[in-house]
């Protein structure tokens, strides 16, 4: 949930350094979030990994639905981001004011994190409006990207625990099944990388120039949200084959 909650609201802080003009500011800290919660996306491996090995002791136990269930968590992760995009992107407004400011993410840390800045989030509080889903029309957004970003965060999500659940279902080759969680998670970043965050790039260069209206800007970051979204609800009806899949690739190797 959490991994799943950060990328989403990596999105935020793009739209701040919209809003402020600070791109490249805004970019640097967007690297650093896409690049550990990306990365850290392996962590869950290590947490999921036990679970395998006791369903492989003991194969009554209901690791199909655990995996469901983490499954469940990273839409529940995307959705609170959502929910809490507009509080986001005030508060990243004021994050890329500072970096600026401080000159370093070390610095910022130091400046930011202490008892009287944090008593200052309740002032940039802003809840979601049901306007903001009305607005939301696919007209104007690249429907090839959103569906892009469909399939590749379906693909993103469910590729460590496909691994492991392929792990689970071929225990004599489980090494070589839980392995290729790594090549599958690489081929979904780059994927994005190639195919997604590009686009994202060129509409963000269009608002900053003004070519297009703040609001076709903001419909853009909830079209994306809702595609990563959709995306982790996908990722339920991924997870079997995405496993069995695997398995019959280990077993052409073996």
């Amino acid at each position: 949930m959490i991994i799943h909650a950060a990328e989403t609201m990596s999105y935020a802080i793009r739209l701040a350094g919209v809003r402020t003009r600070k791109l490249a500011v805004a970019l640097s800290l967007t690297g650093i979030i896409v690049l550990v919660s990306r990365t850290s996306n392996m962590v869950q491996g290590i947490f999921t990994g036990n679970m395998i090995d006791a369903a492989i002791q003991k194969p009554w136990l209901p690791l199909e639905t655990w995996l469901h269930w983490i499954i469940l968590s990273a839409s529940a992760g995307t959705l609170l981001s959502i929910i809490l995009f507009p509080t986001a992107v005030k508060l990243a407004m004021r994050l890329v004011s500072k970096l600026e400011a401080s000159g370093s993410i070390p610095q910022l840390v130091k400046d930011s994190v202490n008892i009287a800045q944090l008593r200052q989030i309740r002032h940039h509080i802003r809840y979601p409006r049901w306007e903001m889903l009305k607005r939301l029309r696919i007209g104007g957004i690249p429907k090839r990207s959103l569906l892009m970003n469909v399939l590749i965060t379906g693909i993103y999500t469910v590729g460590v625990l496909s691994a492991l659940f392929a792990a689970y279902l071929v225990p004599d080759t489980r090494t070589t099944a839980s392995m290729s969680s790594g090549l599958i998670n690489g081929i979904a970043t780059i994927l994005l990388t190639v195919f997604v965050d590009p686009q994202v790039a060129l509409l963000m260069d269009k608002a900053i120039n003004g070519r297009i209206e703040t609001a076709e800007t903001n419909k853009m970051f909830g079209l994306l949200m809702l595609s990563r979204w959709a995306g982790t609800m996908l990722a339920q009806l991924l997870l079997v084959p995405g496993a069995y899949l695997i398995v019959w690739i280990v077993r052409l190797l073996h």
